[in-house]
């Protein structure tokens, strides 16, 4: 077992994105990206896998407790860094401290600002009436609350994001370690900590931060319900409600949250939870569901369902008409299979996709390591088979990408983020089962990881005519 990510991989990874960024750039030089947004994209990428290599080497002997505290305050000191830093560099850019073309960013704090004014009648009526969806209610909920306290103060706002990003660190870790081991779990909670996508979410003023950390709450409450033998109202409750959260946030996460607690009641081994337990605890659930879950979050759940087609033929549609005329190809079928690496990595500037562009290394970061997910997808499929036993934490990632596959929103990094934390893990357990013969897959797919990009440059400036 590789306990962590070895010198060896790292220095490839970082060569891997030289190479790939120098080609694109040559390549298209016309196109070629802002010297701003290159430095940015190798920051990301020497800073993931050169600390994480070295992070995860160090730590891997030192008690739980330290750990604990290392992953947690370096976690929360990168993050309140880059809070710093992107609340300035936004408004020296845009004018203002949100992002490029912020739309969804900028009418949440406006809604948060304006119904912390107002009475909780108003708020009741705008949230839950007919002006919004519920997947959108969750998360201003919580900006209004917040905004009666402090105010509407943007910088503390996103400060708050940085702790509960670091502390979504530690559940990472938590549900790791009882998943895939010590050991790799340790590897998945380093790699989180300074994973830039994870990171770069908290400069900004959505609602990814807050969710995903609902998401790893749920799934590691869930995961401790599944495998205690102590058991009582409240263990059994919180992820229920955990669950029901994830609804006011994105309806398609709360599905997969819901979802995957059933797939894992049924197909966990016997060893794991007892028989009386399962039959009990899919009882309750089926009550819990029958009584908690009213008729707007069904209704949400099957308009997303039998609109799906039509969203995403919408949506290609929509780019078609904008100038990327080859947008017609990515359907469900050629976007499904490819899900476990995506979004790739935008290495020219086009259509001003600045965030895009400021993400590179870190969607180079999500590419590379789908060599180790694939991994570790065979070997608990098909060599070790204990995939039931990781039965929630794969058919959670599994349902929501999914879901997202067969939207128009199969190459958004946004809709895809909710999933980068399973990934890891399974990224992390595929790392740790490398050997002499697994390896030479690998070395192929490092061969594979450049193509990608070189590709989807090819893609996003062919699709425009821009060559």
């Amino acid at each position: 077992m590789i306990p962590y990510l070895p010198r060896q991989i790292a220095t490839k990874g970082i060569y891997l994105y030289l190479g790939a960024l120098a080609a694109v750039t040559i390549f298209f030089f016309r196109h070629a990206m802002n010297i701003l947004y290159i430095a940015m994209g190798i920051m990301w990428v020497v800073g993931f896998f050169l600390l994480t290599s070295y992070c995860s080497k160090k730590w891997q002997a030192i008690p739980r407790k330290a750990l604990l505290r290392n992953l947690f305050l370096t976690a929360l000191g990168l993050r309140v860094a880059w809070v710093i830093f992107s609340y300035f560099f936004y408004i020296i850019k845009t004018g203002m401290p949100f992002e490029f073309d912020a739309a969804d960013s900028v009418g949440y704090w406006e809604d948060g600002a304006w119904l912390a004014t107002e009475k909780w009648s108003v708020t009741n009526d705008y949230l839950f009436g007919n002006y919004k969806d519920l997947s959108d209610s969750g998360y201003l909920l919580y900006l209004i609350f917040l905004y009666k306290i402090i105010g509407p103060n943007i910088f503390i706002t996103r400060i708050l994001k940085a702790i509960i990003s670091a502390v979504t660190v530690l559940l990472i870790y938590n549900v790791s370690k009882r998943n895939i081991g010590e050991e790799p779990g340790r590897l998945a909670g380093i790699m989180a900590c300074f994973m830039p996508n994870l990171i770069f979410y908290c400069g900004l003023h959505l609602k990814e931060t807050e969710m995903i950390f609902l998401m790893m709450a749920f799934l590691e409450r869930a995961d401790y319900l599944i495998r205690t033998k102590h058991y009582n109202v409240f263990t059994i409750a919180i992820p229920v409600l955990l669950a029901l959260s994830l609804f006011t946030f994105r309806t398609v996460i709360g599905a997969a949250a819901v979802f995957s607690l059933v797939t894992a009641l049924i197909f966990t081994n016997t060893s794991v939870i007892g028989r009386g337990k399962r039959i009990m605890l899919i009882t309750w659930g089926v009550l819990a569901a029958t009584l908690l879950v009213g008729g707007t979050i069904t209704n949400e759940s099957e308009i997303l369902w039998e609109q799906r087609d039509t969203n995403q033929a919408n949506k290609r549609a929509q780019q078609t008409a904008g100038g990327n005329h080859w947008a017609k190809y990515a359907t469900g079928t050629v976007m499904a299979p490819m899900m476990f690496v995506l979004p790739f990595p935008t290495m020219v500037d086009v259509d001003e996709q600045y965030t895009q562009q400021m993400l590179s290394g870190g969607n180079f970061v999500r590419n590379f390591l789908g060599a180790f997910v694939l991994i570790a997808v065979f070997s608990v499929i098909f060599i070790t088979k204990n995939w039931r036993n990781l039965s929630l934490l794969g058919s959670f990632v599994a349902a929501y990408l999914g879901i997202v596959s067969t939207s128009g929103f199969a190459n958004s990094e946004r809709f895809l983020l909710p999933g980068l934390p399973i990934l890891l893990i399974i990224a992390a357990y595929g790392m740790s089962l490398l050997n002499a013969k697994n390896y030479r897959f690998v070395k192929i797919w490092y061969w594979i990881v450049p193509i990608m990009s070189f590709a989807w440059a090819f893609f996003k400036l062919g699709s425009r005519g821009l060559f």
